[in-house]
């Protein structure tokens, strides 16, 4: 099957240090590598964690107790800092990218998903690339995305992609934790498979990112459901997007 268009989900563990300190360098290959496939005709959406932390480093500790309200506030001070480093970027590479940030309502059948799709085609037809992301700064805690990973499953369905790929700070998914010299990596996985007892419920810290390996295993089944081959890999791994698009074995497939 040939790719003409992707979706790549990027996370908070890849972008960020040990510090969570945002790294340029992620930055510039993950550009970097979309710049390439865009001189291959394929359209590339980006769908980007990382505005919380960017928020945080700015903002530092709040005064605010409530989660909910200082995750506003540091996604709002952050995403426009995460957007500015994209533009950049992407302009070092004589691209471009715009910003559409959406809530989960966005997607309920009607108007709302309609003018989104249309946005997103817009910019795509334009050869912009899309950097997706919550809209915090809106979003009600009952009807948030469980994590960015969903967002990228339904952007993924929304625009009919070839394929989603899930960059992660692993290699994709073990038989047990990727430390042991026990475990082995999964090459391919399919949706009727039984994988989950390999996974362990992952405690974050906040701004860290919401989503775990349970919850991309859980995404990636859901999507290569619906015929979207979908892809667990390691964001910080050079040329991994090229790579998985030139079916190298690269991270997890998940098929139907």
């Amino acid at each position: 099957m040939e790719t003409k268009r992707i979706v790549v989900k990027v996370g908070t563990n890849v972008l960020t240090n040990k510090d969570s300190r945002i790294l340029g360098p992620v930055l510039k290959e993950l550009v970097r590598q979309i710049a390439v496939l865009y001189e291959r005709d394929i359209q590339v959406i980006l769908v980007s964690s990382g505005s919380t932390i960017a928020g945080k480093e700015v903002l530092g500790d709040t005064k605010i107790k409530d989660p909910s309200i200082r995750r506003q506030l540091y996604s709002s001070v952050g995403q426009p800092r995460m957007m500015r480093n994209y533009y950049d970027i992407f302009r070092d590479y004589g691209m471009r990218c715009g910003q559409v940030l959406a809530t989960k309502r966005d997607f309920d059948i009607g108007k709302h998903r309609e003018n989104m799709i249309n946005c997103y085609e817009g910019l795509l037809s334009e050869g912009v690339v899309p950097i997706a992301n919550e809209d915090d700064a809106v979003s009600l805690t009952m009807s948030m995305f469980s994590d960015n990973d969903e967002l990228a499953s339904l952007v993924a369905e929304l625009l009919d992609a070839d394929r989603l790929i899930i960059l992660s700070d692993t290699d994709g998914l073990y038989t047990g934790h990727p430390d042991d010299e026990n475990s082995r990596k999964l090459n391919e996985v399919t949706v009727e498979q039984n994988v989950e007892h390999y996974v362990k419920a992952s405690n974050k810290k906040e701004g860290e990112g919401r989503g775990g390996m349970k919850s991309k295993l859980k995404i990636a089944k859901h999507t290569a459901k619906k015929n979207i081959p979908t892809y667990i890999a390691n964001g910080k791994r050079d040329n991994v997007i090229v790579d998985i698009i030139d079916n190298k074995e690269v991270g997890t497939k998940f098929i139907l």
